[in-house]
């Protein structure tokens, strides 16, 4: 799952230049909001009918501003994290208002890259795989990972 958490903190940290973050707790803040996508996503798989909301999003057929899984994002991110570091409500709002930003690109990053019209675990992988130069074990481990989920 390192793969994936790589790539979200990538959006999570170009989103993030255009809003002002106290900087005693930039990083604090920056993994927050990666950590409630990817919970935003882990949630989401294990419901019932969430792996198909996962494939609307990663295939555009849902945006990401109209994603159930950014509105989940944004209720973890604003619970979890911004009451813990007590931000005022126009900081959170401003965070909370990148999730689509960081959603639809992620989304992008990962789409058909296999050529069979859909995007499935192997075009994950695949996308993983150009995106980073990790080992063929984390490839593994992360295939493994997302075959459970995605096989739901």
């Amino acid at each position: 799952m390192s793969l994936i958490s790589d790539l979200i903190m990538q959006q999570v940290q170009s989103a993030a230049g255009s809003v002002n973050i106290p900087s005693n707790i930039k990083n604090q803040v920056l993994g927050g909001l990666s950590e409630s996508v990817l919970g935003s996503l882990t949630k989401t798989a294990a419901k019932s009918g969430g792996v198909d909301q996962i494939k609307e999003l990663l295939t555009g057929k849902v945006s990401a501003a109209q994603s159930p899984i950014t509105a989940l994002a944004g209720q973890l991110f604003s619970s979890n994290v911004a009451n813990a570091l007590n931000l005022n409500s126009s900081t959170t709002s401003s965070l909370t208002a990148l999730l689509p930003t960081v959603l639809g690109k992620v989304s992008s990053f990962i789409k058909d890259r296999d050529g069979d019209g859909d995007v499935d675990l192997n075009d994950i992988i695949l996308s993983l795989k150009g995106g980073s130069s990790a080992s063929n074990s984390l490839l593994g481990m992360a295939s493994s990972l997302l075959g459970g989920i995605l096989k739901k």
